[in-house]
Parts: C-alpha cells; structure tokens; sequence
C-alpha cells in the first residue's frame, strides 16, 4: 500500500468537509475509487468520530485533475509525480493545472497520431504478424513486420514499405553467404 502523503488539509474544519457520499454526488466518481485514490497516495481524508471518510472541498478539483489526468493517459504513478510538484500537497490552482498540462501535450500528441494511424488502417492489415488474412501475405510475408519488433508494427508507425524493404535487404544479406559457400565447394 502506498504512504498516504502528508498534506496541509488534513486538519480541516467540520465544516468544511465534505462526506464520502457528498464528494462521489459531487465527482461523478464511485466511493470505491476515491478510496483507491486515497490508498494509491492521492487523496487524503480525515474521519469522522463514527469512522466515515470526510474530504476538502478543494478535493473536488483535486478528483477532476486525477480524472482528466487519466483521460490523457496518464498513469497513477505519473499523476501522483504531477501532484507532488504541488507546494505541501495542495489542490492544483488554474496556474498549476495549465503548466502541468501543458507538459502532457506531447503525449497527446502521439496519442491523437497513434489514433489518426488506427482510424486510417483499420480496414487493412495492421502488421500484426498473424499471416491468417488473405492480404497478410501481400503485406506482411514471411511475416517480416515480426523482425521489426513486437505488436501491430503497422499500427506503431511502420509502413509496409519500409518492412518489405528490409526484408529484402535481410533476404540479399542471406542469400550472400549461402552464395559464398557455394563457391567454395564448386573450387
């Protein structure tokens, strides 16, 4: 479990404490999830004399920066290094939001090209290697996008082009050897 952070709300006045039930209302975000927020160290609550989770005000934006965090693609652990740049554990300020998103473009960026490329090749072979389409052995023979590395190659950027090139170069650089042998036997 991780080590909940220490954070200047911790001793928050009664009243300005929202309940578990009042900050999920308010969310859109399960009890559950705030509850693996909190194990996860990005979160903190206070409890109640009968036990029950109470949150900051301030939480709400806190739960919409982890959401939206998450929209991007960002991990747990990527947001929890985000909100520990924040001065004693505050709640992210609009200042604080615009620098620490502006940080995350360039993922998006991929994301939006990774996207664009799926959208684009969805109707055809993506590489993947599986040989099981009949076009497969038009665009990937012998299964060569497999030399290029691992998942959809197609997909990652690869053009069939490119693949079929360097198979073609691997297929040359094979062939001379064997070539060079048979010389040798035929002295």
């Amino acid at each position: 479990m991780m080590t909940k952070p220490e954070a200047p709300y911790k001793t928050i006045a009664v009243e300005t404490r929202l309940p578990i039930g009042e900050l999920v209302r308010r969310s859109g975000v399960a009890a559950s999830a705030l509850r693996f927020y909190e194990e996860q160290g990005l979160l903190l609550s206070t409890r109640s004399e009968g036990g029950r989770r109470h949150y900051a005000r301030g939480d709400l934006r806190r739960v919409a920066f982890i959401r939206a965090a998450q929209a991007v693609g960002l991990s747990l652990e990527q947001i929890r290094a985000a909100l520990a740049e924040l001065p004693d554990g505050r709640t992210p300020t609009p200042a604080d939001w615009q620098r620490l998103s502006s940080a995350w473009r360039p993922l998006l960026d991929q994301r939006i090209a990774e996207l664009t490329r799926l959208r684009d090749t969805l109707t055809s072979c993506i590489g993947c290697g599986c040989l099981s389409l009949s076009k497969c052995a038009l665009y990937n023979p012998a299964d060569a996008a497999a030399k290029a590395g691992s998942g959809a190659r197609y997909l990652l950027g690869d053009s069939a082009q490119a693949v079929m090139a360097e198979a073609a170069k691997a297929s040359r650089r094979a062939a001379k050897p064997a070539a060079a042998r048979s010389s040798a036997r035929k002295r």
